[in-house]
């Protein structure tokens, strides 16, 4: 296993491609995930969307039908591939790039950048330059996200703890392998802060399973 947790984290997802969207699938969890497809859909009506860390495509295509355009980025080919096989309308995109660094297939203005189940796989100390780089990519555009709240009975079990904060849980892939994944549940005054450092006004909603948050600029 790699040292590093992100090399790591792109690996994992390479390998889960096939499996991703099973999560999706818990039986406790599909009235909070209509809610919050509602949601993106309210979110991007006739805007243009950037998504970085778009993975399989699973919030790509509830927000395809209702934007103007949507530039999805992802990091991994073997995710891509199943993106690009939802069949979504020609005003989707899908390209390789990297969510920390600057996206050279972006073609700005854009109304909106969306980030779903990202938050919680950032280290703690690269959240403020993850955030940076979205200001720059498009500092008008209005920021999305959506991620996982911890919930004792459905999440998967935290099992260590590193020395800047981070959390860790151990998976087990269909394939029988393992893999440590780092994966941070944040408070609502923790990314209130974030976004507040970033002259960033907030809409935060937490519910059993999930948290979603809106961050305007304040200007």
């Amino acid at each position: 296993m790699s040292t590093n947790p992100q090399s790591a984290l792109a690996a994992y997802y390479a390998r889960r491609a096939g499996e991703y969207e099973a999560i999706y699938a818990k039986p406790e969890r599909q009235a909070e995930l209509a809610a919050l497809r509602e949601w993106i859909v309210d979110q991007v009506r006739d805007k243009r969307v950037l998504e970085l860390a778009c993975g399989t495509g699973y919030w790509t295509a509830v927000a395809a039908p209702h934007a103007k355009a949507v530039d999805a980025f992802d990091l991994n080919d073997e995710t891509l591939a199943i993106a690009r096989n939802k069949g979504l309308p020609p005003s989707v995109q899908f390209a390789v790039g990297d969510a920390y660094m600057p996206l050279a297939g972006a073609q700005g203005h854009y109304d909106v950048v969306m980030a779903h189940f990202w938050w919680s796989h950032i280290p703690r100390a690269a959240l403020d330059g993850f955030l940076q780089g979205m200001v720059a990519l498009e500092p008008r555009a209005a920021w999305l996200f959506i991620d996982n709240a911890y919930a004792d009975g459905s999440s998967t079990p935290l099992t260590r703890r590193d020395d800047a904060g981070n959390t860790y849980q151990q998976r087990t892939l269909g394939d029988g392998s393992t893999h440590e994944v780092l994966k941070n549940f944040p408070s609502a005054q923790e990314l209130r802060a974030q976004f507040a450092h970033h002259e960033r006004v907030s809409d935060i909603t937490f519910t059993q399973y999930y948290w979603r948050a809106c961050a305007k600029p304040t200007t």
